[in-house]
């Protein structure tokens, strides 16, 4: 009870610092706090528990100091792999900081005091100003809610999963859906035109005819996906997606304006295909774009791609939005006025949109198909011909999204023996998406 009573009392007095630099709360004179060398302190294994783990220590937020959460070295461990600390040195600063706090009998603390004792354990492991101002960058990120969208698009076999969970992992994102399962509920729990027997398995007269059956199925499922992305953009709740039935153009974001893109150059036109998703929901999700892809490693897209690919792209005009599904362009234009009636947008965080295609050499690619489709047929085999199909159309599919690239869609390598370094590139390049979305967040916003 004494002890108690006396970090009660210090957490209302003045801040100060001792000699080693550390910060302590307290009236009386500043205390030497004891910082034992690294080697010193044993070393936690990964999940392991403390002794420190049963003592409190209470965060207190505001310049009031009117709410508190308790200490966890765990969200603290999490916090420090963002700002790409290996796991293990992340495991020992958290443990570090939470022993340097019991120890001296810090357990009311202010946010801002944690903080400074943090970064300058971070710093004595060799983590200095750039991990640092990664840590302010991500805490910045979820305090203002940014809306972030992850796609991890592609065909069977390349890493999708994988991809997406060790990316959730690293950047402490908790929400990874999956578009197989989301299909899997269209198709048995409602009325919409799925089969059970995937795209990519069936026989088509062209390469034309698969990419918009694709494209069908691809939509069908982004309305399925529409509750979370609405809390996405609307609540500012990450989300990575990742499966078979992404299509980027229906996503996709204009950098210029961050709004889905449109292109003017794009003459009305409508598919057979397309009239019973779009006709009664956006009566303008019906033009086509006569402009082919420029990409030399793909072939220029087809008419009926380009078709399939602007209907999608319209479509995507919901997401940022937040009119999923429910209101027509007239009402989404009517609600983005602000009350005065001024015609600008709401204020709020622009949407970060991060499209991903992964992809793998052919020979890599073949191989790892060629396993899967013998482990998910069980007693019904596969003949050579339907196994060149598959592979075919998976091919066409993987060209198709590929050629987003031109678009500003990052296609990324995979390899088994550059997937670590492969990984490690994708969690840098993400974090330096969010820190310009996060930027353009802040110059766009009204002064």
């Amino acid at each position: 009870m004494k002890d108690r009573e006396e970090s009660s009392s210090s957490s209302s007095s003045m801040t100060t610092k001792n000699p080693n630099g550390i910060i302590n709360n307290g009236e009386h004179e500043p205390r030497d706090i004891n910082i034992r060398s690294f080697s010193s302190v044993p070393s936690s294994p990964r999940n392991a528990s403390s002794k420190y783990d049963f003592v409190k220590v209470k965060v207190w937020l505001g310049d009031n100091a009117d709410h508190y959460y308790v200490l966890s070295r765990f969200l603290v461990c999490r916090m420090l792999t963002v700002t790409k600390i290996p796991n293990h040195e992340a495991i020992k600063i958290s443990l570090e900081l939470k022993k340097l706090l019991i120890d001296n009998s810090l357990l009311d603390v202010s946010q801002s005091d944690l903080e400074t004792n943090l970064f300058k354990l971070m710093e004595r492991r060799g983590y200095g100003e750039e991990y640092i101002n990664r840590y302010n960058m991500m805490t910045k990120f979820h305090h203002q809610r940014v809306p972030l969208v992850i796609l991890v698009c592609g065909t069977a076999c390349v890493g999708k999963s994988t991809i997406a969970t060790q990316l959730a992992q690293r950047l402490n994102l908790p929400n990874v859906l999956q578009t197989d399962m989301v299909y899997e509920l269209l198709r048995t729990a409602t009325d919409a035109p799925l089969t059970s027997t995937p795209v990519w398995t069936r026989e088509f007269g062209s390469s034309e005819e698969l990419i918009t059956e694709f494209c069908r199925e691809c939509r069908i499922v982004r309305k399925g996906l529409g509750g979370d992305l609405k809390k996405a953009m609307k609540d500012g709740k990450p989300i990575i997606i990742e499966g078979r039935h992404l299509d980027p153009s229906i996503y996709l974001m204009n950098d210029e304006n961050k709004t889905p893109s449109n292109d003017p150059e794009k003459s009305s036109s409508e598919t057979n295909s397309s009239k019973d998703l779009t006709s009664d929901k956006n009566p303008e999700a019906s033009s086509s774009n006569t402009k082919e892809t420029d990409n030399s490693a793909v072939k220029p897209q087809s008419h009926e791609e380009a078709v399939a690919s602007v209907e999608a792209n319209n479509l995507s005009e919901k997401v940022t939005q937040c009119t999923i599904d429910a209101e027509s362009p007239k009402d989404a234009e009517k609600k983005s006025k602000s009350a005065d009636g001024s015609g600008k947008k709401k204020s709020g965080p622009e949407p970060i949109v991060i499209s991903i295609v992964l992809k793998m050499s052919e020979f890599d690619h073949k191989a790892l198909l060629e396993e899967w489709i013998s482990s998910r047929t069980s007693g019904e085999k596969y003949t050579t011909k339907e196994k060149d199909r598959l592979i075919t159309n998976l091919k066409t599919i993987e060209d198709y999204l590929c050629s987003f690239n031109s678009q500003g869609v990052t296609v990324v390598n995979i390899s088994a023996t550059t997937f670590p370094q492969t990984l490690d590139w994708l969690h840098n390049y993400l974090l330096q998406r969010i820190e310009e979305g996060i930027r353009s967040s802040e110059n766009e916003a009204p002064k």
